[in-house]
């Protein structure tokens, strides 16, 4: 399982790959939205998870532009993960395209849940 994770804090970006070391995948890791898209770009990813707020192009842009390629990666498992509570920030991040909405700080099994539904709906793998 090739994971990308797209967030500007690296403690975050730790804390997020050490859970995942535990189910054997492996993470990408982008600093920045641009830097991820071009990740995206040059390799293949099973999903992508995405912080909202980063500086310059945000989450809910990225999220924008990976719908809009015009090849299969449009079609992108994509995970928010995001310490944000605004109300109806779920909602919003749906109708972006997101697949699934996490709040930090999460949980290792909600996770590997979050990822094994969004697979099993998108008809990919299952995380262990």
């Amino acid at each position: 399982m090739n994971i990308l994770f797209i967030e500007d804090d690296s403690m975050n970006r730790r804390v997020v790959k050490d859970m995942l070391d535990v189910a054997g995948a492996t993470m990408a890791e982008a600093s920045w939205a641009e830097e991820g898209l071009a990740m995206i770009d040059a390799d293949t990813y099973d999903v992508v998870l995405v912080d909202l707020r980063m500086p310059g192009i945000d989450g809910f842009e990225t999220i924008r532009r990976i719908r809009k390629r015009r090849d299969a990666k449009a079609e992108l498992p994509i995970i928010v993960i995001t310490a944000d509570t605004a109300l109806d920030l779920r909602e919003r991040c749906l109708a972006l395209g997101a697949d699934d909405i996490l709040f930090k700080p999460v949980a290792m099994d909600a996770l590997f849940d979050s990822i094994g539904r969004v697979l099993a709906i998108r008809g990919g793998g299952v995380i262990a």
